[in-house]
Parts: C-alpha cells; sequence; structure tokens
C-alpha cells in the first residue's frame, strides 16, 4: 500500500472513531480533553505528508494509539468495556484500560523520536539514541501528568473523569514507568522494523 494511501485510511479511521465516539460520551469535557491529541496530530500528519511522511510501521502505531484514545474518551478510561473484561479475566483490582494508554503514551513517541533523530539529525544509531528516544517520551508523560493536575485545579470535582486515577495514590508514578516501559518496548521490538522502512524510503 502506497505511504499516502495508509495516511488517508488512518485518518479516515480516526475521523470514523471520533464520530462515534461523539455519540452521547460520558462526560463531554473529558471526551474532548482525552480526544485532542488525536485532533492535533490528525492535521499534522495530513500536512506534512509530502515533506515529512512517517514510516508505516510509526503511521500505524499512532493509528492504534489515537483509537485507544478515542475510546477512552467516550467511556472515560475508567469505564472503558475492554478494561472491566481484562479486568475480570486477569484478576485485576481496577479497570486497566488506562495502563494501556499511557503504554502506548510511551511506545509511539519512541518510535517518533526515533524517527525524527534518525532523519533530521546527525546522531547515530546506538545507545545515546536509545536512551534519547526513552527520555523524550518520559518527559512528555510528566508534561500530560501536570496537565493532568491543571484539569483537576481547574475542572475541581468534574477533573476526575479525566484523572482516571480509581482511588490508586501511586497512579502517577504508574503513569510514568509505563510510559517509560512502552519507550523500551517499542525500540526492543520494532527498531530494525523501522530502521528498513526509513532505509527504503530514503533510496525512492
Amino acid at each position: 500500500m502506497h505511504a499516502r494511501t495508509d495516511e488517508t485510511v488512518v485518518l479516515a479511521l480516526w475521523g470514523a472513531a471520533l464520530v462515534l465516539s461523539a455519540i452521547a460520551p460520558r462526560d463531554v469535557a473529558t471526551w474532548f480533553l482525552e480526544v485532542l491529541p488525536v485532533l492535533i496530530a490528525a492535521p499534522l500528519i495530513w500536512f506534512t505528508r509530502t515533506s515529512f511522511p512517517l514510516s508505516r510501521i510509526l503511521l500505524w502505531c499512532a493509528c492504534g494509539h489515537g483509537l485507544i484514545l478515542i475510546m477512552g474518551g467516550h467511556y472515560t478510561y475508567a469505564e472503558v468495556p475492554l478494561g472491566f473484561w481484562l479486568q475480570d479475566v486477569l484478576g485485576f483490582a481496577r479497570n486497566p484500560y488506562d495502563r494501556i494508554g499511557h503504554l502506548a503514551q510511551g511506545f509511539v513517541p519512541a518510535l517518533l523520536t526515533r524517527e525524527i533523530l534518525i532523519r533530521k539529525t546527525d546522531l547515530k544509531r546506538g545507545r545515546m539514541m536509545f536512551v534519547l528516544a526513552c527520555c523524550v517520551p518520559l518527559a512528555f508523560s510528566a508534561f500530560y501528568e501536570m496537565i493532568e493536575w491543571w484539569a483537576a485545579v481547574i475542572m475541581d470535582q468534574d477533573a476526575e473523569a479525566f484523572l482516571g486515577t480509581q482511588g490508586d495514590p501511586w497512579d502517577t508514578q504508574w503513569d510514568m514507568f509505563l510510559a517509560l516501559s512502552g519507550a523500551v518496548l517499542a525500540q526492543v521490538s520494532l527498531a530494525r522494523v523501522q530502521d528498513r522502512q526509513l532505509g527504503a524510503m530514503s533510496t525512492r
């Protein structure tokens, strides 16, 4: 499938999912806050599809991350049915869907960080790139926690659905740890695939 076709399909999937998720969401303000990254990413992907097309592996991982955000926005993370199913099957004490979201919050930005470093800098692949591709998602995760804090201050009790702590006093720490874990996992599992795709793109 041609790269531009991939982008069209991804954006169409996001568009359809956004429309469905906007129908009677649990909390309108929470829905908007949760899907906002998708609303920002979609036009960026479209308008840079020629000047900076993403590798297929990054594009489709981003697609999956966007769908995770959209579903979380519709139900609120603490009430996503898939999370309740996982809770029952795995015997968790809480709905773990937000954990999946924060794992993706490290996984996809790690691949994006690698892609930017490889294509826009002279940094060689190796330990330093691995560290940076972990640090950037971790920093973003920490910043996102501050956004949640500010939202809680502004929205007062209405922010509970957005925070999704479910009574866990270590929720913030878990979120950042999972983002770091996702960044490590992405590089260990997909760095070589990403490198091959970027190599193929550079020879076109």
